[in-house]
């Protein structure tokens, strides 16, 4: 089994691979993890052309959501972008935040960096800012942002325990989140958990979405809401390349299905176990 150092590394090559690929390649894939399918254009991405502040140029067609369409951003707004690829969400996010708000990016490969830095400077976006590092770790004060958005980004990571930890200290209090992200209804085959691949796919560092959801409950979040919910349907022939054809008749005959959720939350009062912020040294 992978260490979760191993299985960042993985993740981090494949994504810096990703950021030299033009969006084509990377939707005909599952998340760009390289599975090509004659089956479908695109398996996870939804499509963000009608959202104003949209950049083609920001659009690697990574996501599995458009979670900054439930945002709820106002002008002045700080924020964060977790796992900011090109910048397409970042540029989302700025045009609802306008000028007078603030957007930080924050992606862990130096070429996603070197192209969202980029985007921006072509836009001339001077309220936008992409910084290097894990979201395990966020490279940002406490209590910084009055929303987080994510798209497609937390099942990559194998603490996902750490990076929600993450989420609720830099939000002010009264800030909130909304994440696209893969989970599981079922168990998944193990043949497809253990494909790396896959894993940068976005499909199987996916957890249970009952599980997914308590760890944001654990975490002192409050007014947890599922605002988008539906199925992810793997073809055939991308089934295939991890399955046998038994495999591949029993898997879809499971009742285990692959999910796209939009999950909104807030913060309410300090993490559990402080007492508040003069006693939490």
């Amino acid at each position: 089994m992978k260490t979760q150092e191993q299985i960042n590394e993985v993740v981090k090559q494949k994504y810096s691979e990703i950021a030299l690929q033009e969006k084509e390649v990377n939707q005909s894939a599952c998340c760009g993890s390289g599975c090509c399918s004659d089956e479908v254009y695109n398996i996870m991405n939804d499509d963000y052309a009608d959202l104003e502040g949209y950049n083609p140029d920001a659009d690697l067609g990574l996501g599995c959501g458009l979670p900054t369409q439930f945002a709820k951003i106002k002008k002045g707004d700080v924020v964060i972008d977790l796992g900011s690829g090109a910048g397409n969400d970042a540029f989302i996010a700025r045009h609802e935040t306008g000028e007078t708000g603030k957007v930080i990016g924050i992606d862990f490969a130096p070429a996603m960096i070197d192209r969202s830095r980029k985007n921006a400077e072509t836009l001339e976006f001077n309220n936008v800012e992409f910084r290097q590092g894990d979201i395990e770790t966020m490279p940002v004060s406490s209590n910084t942002a009055d929303v987080i958005v994510s798209n497609c980004v937390l099942n990559l990571v194998p603490d996902k325990d750490a990076v929600i930890k993450e989420i609720f200290r830099v939000l002010k209090l009264g800030g909130h989140f909304s994440i696209a992200d893969i989970v599981l209804d079922g168990e998944l085959p193990n043949e497809i958990k253990r494909a790396a691949e896959m894993y940068a796919g976005c499909v199987s560092g996916a957890i249970q979405k009952r599980d997914y959801l308590q760890k944001i409950e654990d975490a002192g979040f409050k007014q947890i809401t599922i605002q988008k919910d539906k199925a992810i349907v793997i073809p055939d022939d991308i089934l295939q390349q991890y399955l046998s054809a038994k495999q591949v008749n029993d898997f879809k005959n499971s009742g285990v299905t692959i999910r796209s959720i939009t999950v909104y939350a807030e913060k309410h009062g300090e993490e559990k176990g402080c007492c508040g912020s003069e006693c939490c040294n």
